[in-house]
């Protein structure tokens, strides 16, 4: 299993504005963590196993998406796009969330460019088989 030590760089390395979610208009080099959550937890959930965590984001009184990060089997809490928010963002709450079996309904193309990325980066290309396709 890899370490999350050096699964972190990697990740955050292969972030872009092409693995961010279509959805956020904020993303820019100088917060490259933003919109990134749903497929960077997936892949941490890939390669290391543990649970999906989803949360609520706030803006003041206004709730203004939702965020992703991950819980290790030995109940580590792991959310490498913390980062993303700022002032008066905050996340509130967080869920257990099911993966469905196959590729992510949302963000397919966002989190095969990144999980392609990484699997480049750590083994020098692709997985044969991914355990939730």
């Amino acid at each position: 299993m890899i370490d999350l030590e050096v699964l972190r760089p990697v990740l955050r390395g292969g972030w872009g504005a092409d693995t961010c979610d279509p959805h956020e208009q904020d993303w820019h080099t100088g917060n490259p963590a933003r919109g990134q959550c749903g497929v960077t937890a997936l892949i941490i959930q890939d390669l290391l196993g543990g649970e999906l965590i989803l949360g609520e984001v706030f803006a003041g009184e206004a709730k203004v998406g939702y965020h992703y990060w991950n819980r290790l089997a030995d109940g580590r809490e792991v959310d490498l796009t913390a980062d993303q928010f700022q002032p008066p963002e905050v996340v509130v709450g967080g869920q257990v969330q099911q993966r469905p079996p196959g590729p992510p309904r949302r963000c397919r193309q966002q989190y095969e460019i990144l999980r392609d990325r990484v699997f480049e980066a750590l083994y020098g290309g692709r997985p044969k088989q991914s355990t939730h396709q």
